[in-house]
Parts: structure tokens; C-alpha cells; sequence
């Protein structure tokens, strides 16, 4: 899933391409990615956009009328990627639109500035969870309205107040986005081993100077790879991101601290890693899915 990094830099990416462009055209390939009807997507055609943006993990385009005697003054398009979504810039879009329902990964694609300049937005795989809004004011979707606040706003203090309150797990806490937005899978896993922080850690009972740690360890380790994307296509940010990852996708592979093997724990449809001398002070978590095959 693109998390705050992958989302600013590909905000940064498209905001560097399609600021003060007009919106030619949309095509939607799939209608169950729209999750709005009013006002209808055809509305952001003849529009400037104004800028691109990130709140948390959507793409926000911000878009102001071309005409300036147009009704309305803001219509944006909201797009979550999700697990599997993606953007693909092309400077040589088909004119023809991407059928409707095909079996191919395209589910959006916008067109700006002249022509065959533009965006698909895809999606891989079976589980189609890719969503887009277009809407006058971001704050109309309900998912974005119910965010907790952006992880990188929080100072030391109100950090600490949000753990203090908590009887969740850290990693449990860290990606629910109602509680810190920005914060997916892969990145808290990075994060809670930079911390040396078990991810069954309750969030309440850590002391000072674990909050310390693991404040320091959220801004160094999601400021760090947003710097490391910062300027990048986007057909090298999914590579650079896995360049970065010290346990997170490494299953089987020596923690590159100490040199233990990084594990995981399995539970429903997400897993998560960890390394065992780094984090839980050599104890081995049970992995849910591996004690139900065992049993």
C-alpha cells in the first residue's frame, strides 16, 4: 500500500506536471472506483488544476473553474490507491478510452494539457478496493473527515498524550488511521524496529523514554524516505521504497543490525515482520496462521 511517503512524492510528482493544466477528459474504465455521483465526474472537464496535494494517503486535485464565470469554484478528485492501486504518467495516452469493465488493470484515466499528456490510475490484483471522489471539498468524504491527525504534525507532547490514552497495541495504533494518519503496513514495521519496540506493545504502558524513541523513530524513518523519493518518477518509487526497508518484506532474512533472521506473524489477510533480537528481546511471536495448520 503507498503510504505518506509514496503519496507525497507522487503528489509532488504530479503537482510538478499538471499545475495551471487543463482536464481534457476522463475516462472510467471502472464505475465501482467512483464513490460519488454529485457532481458528476464529467464536471472536472474544462477545469484547471490548481494544485496537487496529499492529505494522509489521498491524492487530492485541487481544480478552479476555466471560466471564470463558472458556478464553481473548487471541484476536486480525491483518489485513495489502497493496497494495490497505482499511478501511471504517460506522455502518449491512447485517444481511445479503456474499455469499460476489461480485464486490464486501468480503472481511471485523466487526461491534461495536450494531448496524450496523463494519468491511469491502476490496480493489480483480484481485491479491488481503489477509490476516487469527486467532491467540492475533500472533507465530504467520509474517510478523509474521520482521519486522525497526519502523524508528522503531532509534536512530542500531544504524541505522547494519544499513547498515554491508549490501551491498543503500537502496531495496532500506529496504522489505524482514525487515531495517526499516514502510517500503513510496511512503515510501521520500519518504524517499531528502528524503535526496538515489540508490535504487541501496549501503546499506554510505554514509558518516557520508549515515547521518546519511538517519536524520534516515526519523523526519522518517514521524513528519511520521503526525502529518498522526493524527485523521483513514479516507476522508481516502489523500488527505492523497498531499497530502504530494514525488516518489513524480509521474512527469512538477517536483520541487517544484528544479524538475526527476521520473522513474521501472519494474521487474517496481513502479516507483519519483525526481528526478534531487535525488538521482543529474543522472544519468538506465536504466528496465528501457522498455530492453526499446526493444530
Amino acid at each position: 500500500m503507498p503510504e505518506l511517503p509514496e503519496v507525497a512524492a507522487l503528489a509532488e510528482f504530479l503537482d510538478g506536471r499538471m499545475a495551471a493544466l487543463p482536464i481534457r477528459r476522463i475516462d472510467v474504465a471502472s464505475l465501482s472506483v467512483l464513490k460519488t455521483a454529485e457532481p458528476p465526474y464529467t464536471a472536472l472537464v474544462g477545469r484547471t488544476v490548481a494544485s496537487v496535494e496529499r492529505i494522509a494517503q489521498y491524492l487530492v486535485i485541487r481544480t478552479v473553474p476555466g471560466d471564470p464565470a463558472e458556478a464553481e469554484p473548487q471541484i476536486d478528485l480525491v483518489i485513495h490507491l489502497s493496497r494495490a492501486g497505482w499511478i501511471r504518467w504517460s506522455e502518449s495516452l491512447a485517444p481511445t478510452p479503456p474499455r469499460p469493465g476489461g480485464k486490464g488493470p486501468i480503472a481511471l484515466r485523466v487526461h491534461c494539457g495536450l494531448p496524450g499528456e496523463g494519468f491511469d490510475v491502476t490496480e493489480a490484483g483480484t481485491q479491488k478496493r481503489l477509490a476516487a471522489w469527486v467532491v467540492r471539498d475533500p472533507n465530504e468524504v467520509e474517510r478523509i473527515a474521520g482521519l486522525g491527525p497526519d502523524v508528522l504534525s503531532l509534536d512530542r507532547a500531544a504524541f505522547g498524550a494519544l499513547l498515554a490514552g491508549s490501551g491498543a497495541r503500537i502496531k495496532t495504533l500506529l496504522t489505524d488511521q482514525r487515531v495517526l494518519s499516514g502510517i500503513g503496513n510496511a512503515y510501521s514495521d520500519e518504524i517499531l524496529h528502528a524503535a526496538r519496540l515489540s508490535p504487541f506493545a501496549i501503546a499506554k504502558s510505554l514509558d518516557d523514554a520508549a515515547v521518546d524513541t519511538l517519536y524520534d523513530a516515526v519523523r526519522s524513518t518517514l521524513i528519511d524516505a520521503t526525502e529518498r523519493l522526493a524527485g523521483l518518477g513514479v516507476g522508481k518509487l516502489k523500488a527505492e521504497k523497498r531499497t530502504g526497508l530494514k525488516v518489513h518484506a524480509r521474512v527469512g532474512l538477517p536483520c541487517p543490525v544484528c544479524g538475526d533472521k527476521v520473522r513474521e506473524v501472519s494474521y487474517a489477510d496481513r502479516s507483519f515482520q519483525y526481528c526478534a533480537t531487535c525488538q521482543t528481546g529474543g522472544k519468538v511471536l506465536a504466528d496465528r496462521r501457522m498455530s492453526r495448520l499446526l493444530k
